[in-house]
């Protein structure tokens, strides 16, 4: 059951893509796209993370960030990033703590589970039923 609209964004710090050190509160009075997925480099989660690719460009000049977050390390994220081109940071989660904060821990991998959190911190839109090849499409729809 992932968290409610309207609870408070759990914070976390971890490492990115590029091992840089990376706290939810670095983003503060920006929209964060925080999508949790699968496996680096599986079908569902490369059309997901294509679809956000794709899309980026509508995202910036919005105040926005994309983050995605998989229980792969660095090593993993930084290889799927090069590969497909993805232009957003993706952040580890390899003991699952902010999967667990988030409530889509699912026994070794994070669940697919999209949440949009305003610029002071709060869950305002939460997708719990992710179609991988429209998502960033949906999530610009709901976020203007």
């Amino acid at each position: 059951m992932a968290l409610a609209v309207g609870t408070k964004a759990p914070t976390f710090t971890t490492k990115d893509d590029q091992g840089n050190t990376v706290s939810l509160s670095d983003f503060a009075g920006k929209v964060v796209v925080l999508y949790f997925y699968p496996k680096d480099d599986t079908p569902g989660c490369t059309k997901q993370a294509q679809s956000f690719r794709d899309n980026y460009e509508e995202y910036q000049g919005k105040d926005m960030v994309v983050l995605g977050v998989s229980m792969d390390d660095e090593a993993s994220h930084k290889a799927f990033k090069e590969k497909y081109g993805l232009p957003f940071t993706l952040l580890t989660d390899v003991d699952g703590t902010i999967s667990k904060a988030y409530d889509v821990e699912g026994g070794g991998y994070a669940k697919r589970v999209t949440y949009i959190i305003d610029g002071e911190g709060n869950i305002t839109h939460v997708d719990a039923s992710v179609q991988t090849s429209t998502h960033a499409q949906d999530i610009l729809k709901v976020v203007g």
